[in-house]
């Protein structure tokens, strides 16, 4: 009961009844489903299996980059290694070290071992599978898994009772993939808060945290340094690629979580087109929000791993309805993608110095050096938006929690859950009303510049510091200003359901420990792009350019973690 009175304070006092006031909401009606399909899109797309032969993957100097999918699978091929003991080794190196450890809530070493097994014997045959055969990856806890369990970073066991595995999760397994197991994630990707704490003393307290800080399951610390978390709350999967253990791994986002852990880890991470991969049999809490993707060490994997997880599933309607991920251009092949940027200035600028400065070093790059050019657009209502997106997906995460299950959550959650319940029926509507005017007026944009990708920070901050120390990671932490500054940005692809990719283009001293427990240290900032509805190509070459330039040998601009362990130490034995 006292959730329900505190959740009626909160609701009144979250600023969602704007909306009611906003007349020009008037001349549209609700939209539920973000999902467009494009009528454009190639006909004659090549099967899955030909999408990633062409995916272009530079030898990168090991003195400064990750170990890539085609270091493991060249390994295998010219008989230096064996899945096998990349994997045993792997296990073995999460189980010593609790910062490994605390980024996984389940691994089944006999069913990753035997994966390795048969990968090794594949390619004992010459027959391995695809460039994603025998390369380690891992799972959020937000996808079914047969064998696993499931439970939201939760206490509540949300396990499928009929078993099955998400079909994009599928896709990565039936490519030969290695799932070392399940990977950490803040509550239900919502709020923790200490039991004890008091209520925020803003009207912004309608949001959730976004540190992949977890009282129940442990938190993951970045590996960058460890004073700072990895974001949320596909801070688990970020902690396993930002560390070295894999270089690639899956995320679910419905208010920018790959994206946020993907720029405060100095990762790839992509949001796909809402709908287009296919989660099935699993029920997503965030239905209109939420789609899961990669995230990666380089584009390279990143967009292996999209292309080989975007594979339509037959029996979706939804995820049916798209073509396959058109192959990528081969690199002698022509572009003539038009080459432009749209930046809404008020929006783009209300970040931290040091992270506009990183964003528009990189910007700088891409218009004098890359021939893009930058427009200045325009786009309304962003703060009843994030309103109206923050109404939307805790009204969904409430209507798929059963009231029995509420207990098991933290004090915070039940706040959040009992807020969206009692968002009224008529105030749904209007923000699915916001949703169709925000389509509309980008529908328009892209109308006018065709192929446009729309930039800004991926966060505001450059990371966030971890500030009541050991306290705050056994209670939890939910500071409703610093949660709402994170999401400026993301939140605007998931409830319009366009594409976005966040790659890192900077590095900024912080403040908490650096290497050798020493003070100081450096946290990577995210540059962000929003695509047209099913562009996904043009973020990848967007991404892939950018890469380039971050990465330059003797130049770089960002740079692998202090807490990035060497695969190859551990993979000889």
């Amino acid at each position: 009961m006292l959730s329900i009175f505190v959740g009626n304070f909160l609701w009144s006092n979250t600023g969602f009844g704007l909306l009611r006031d906003i007349r020009d909401l008037d001349d549209y009606e609700p939209r539920y489903d973000p999902t467009v399909i494009k009528l454009s899109d190639s006909l004659d797309s090549e099967p899955i299996e030909e999408t990633t032969s062409n995916i272009s993957i530079k030898s990168q100097s090991t003195s400064n980059r990750h170990y890539s999918a085609a270091y493991f699978t060249s390994a295998y091929k010219a008989g230096k290694l064996t899945p096998t003991e990349v994997i045993t080794g792997l296990l073995d190196q999460i189980s010593a070290e609790k910062r490994h450890s605390v980024a996984f809530l389940q691994i089944i070493p006999e069913n990753v071992l035997a994966a390795a097994e048969a990968s090794t014997a594949r390619y004992k045959s010459g027959k391995p599978l695809s460039l994603l055969d025998g390369v380690p990856v891992a799972v959020k806890d937000e996808a079914d898994l047969d064998g696993y369990e499931k439970s939201l970073g939760s206490s509540i066991d949300y396990t499928r009772k009929n078993g099955g595995t998400s079909w994009c999760i599928k896709k990565w397994e039936d490519a030969g993939a290695i799932i070392i197991g399940i990977t950490n994630m803040h509550e239900l990707g919502l709020g923790i808060s200490h039991p004890l704490s008091t209520l925020p003393r803003t009207s912004a307290h309608h949001y959730t945290d976004t540190t992949n800080n977890n009282p129940v399951k442990g938190t993951p610390l970045n590996p960058h340094n460890p004073s700072y978390y990895t974001g949320g709350s596909s801070g688990g999967s970020a902690y396993a690629v930002a560390s070295g253990l894999v270089p690639i791994a899956h995320g679910a986002d419905g208010g920018g979580s790959i994206r946020i852990p993907a720029a405060y880890c100095g990762l790839y991470g992509l949001k796909p087109t809402h709908g287009r991969v296919s989660i099935l049999p699993t029920k997503s809490l965030a239905t209109s929000n939420g789609v899961m993707g990669p995230l990666a060490s380089n584009m390279a994997d990143l967009e292996l791993a999209y292309r080989i997880l975007a594979t339509p599933d037959p029996s979706n309607p939804t995820s049916s309805l798209f073509n396959p991920p058109s192959s990528p251009p081969s690199p002698s092949s022509k572009n003539n993608r038009p080459k432009t940027l749209g930046i809404y200035n008020p929006w783009f600028s209300a970040s931290s110095p040091e992270v506009l400065s990183a964003c528009n070093a990189a910007l700088d790059h891409y218009t004098s050096s890359l021939s893009y050019r930058l427009i200045p657009i325009h786009l309304p209502h962003l703060h009843s938006a994030q309103l109206a997106h923050a109404l939307t997906i805790l009204s969904e995460i409430s209507s798929g929690t059963p009231p029995s299950l509420l207990p098991s959550l933290s004090a915070a959650n039940k706040i959040l859950l009992s807020v969206g319940a009692l968002t009224p029926a008529t105030d749904f509507l209007l923000a699915q009303k916001m949703r169709a005017l925000l389509m509309s007026h980008l529908a328009w944009l892209w109308n006018e510049y065709p192929g446009m990708l729309i930039v800004s920070p991926t966060t505001p901050n450059a990371g966030w510091r971890i500030g009541g120390g050991d306290g705050e990671l056994k209670y939890g932490v939910s500071d409703a200003d610093m949660s709402v500054r994170c999401m400026r940005y993301v939140w605007l692809a998931n409830f319009v359901g366009a594409p976005a990719l966040s790659i890192p283009v900077g590095m900024v001293e912080v403040e908490g420990e650096g290497k050798g427990g020493g003070k100081g240290g450096k946290i990577p900032v995210g540059l962000m792009a929003m695509g047209e509805w099913g562009d996904e190509d043009g973020l990848m070459e967007w991404g892939r350019q950018g890469e380039e330039w971050a990465w330059k040998e003797g130049e770089e601009r960002v740079q692998r973690a202090e807490g990035w362990v060497d695969a190859a130490e551990w993979m000889k034995g």
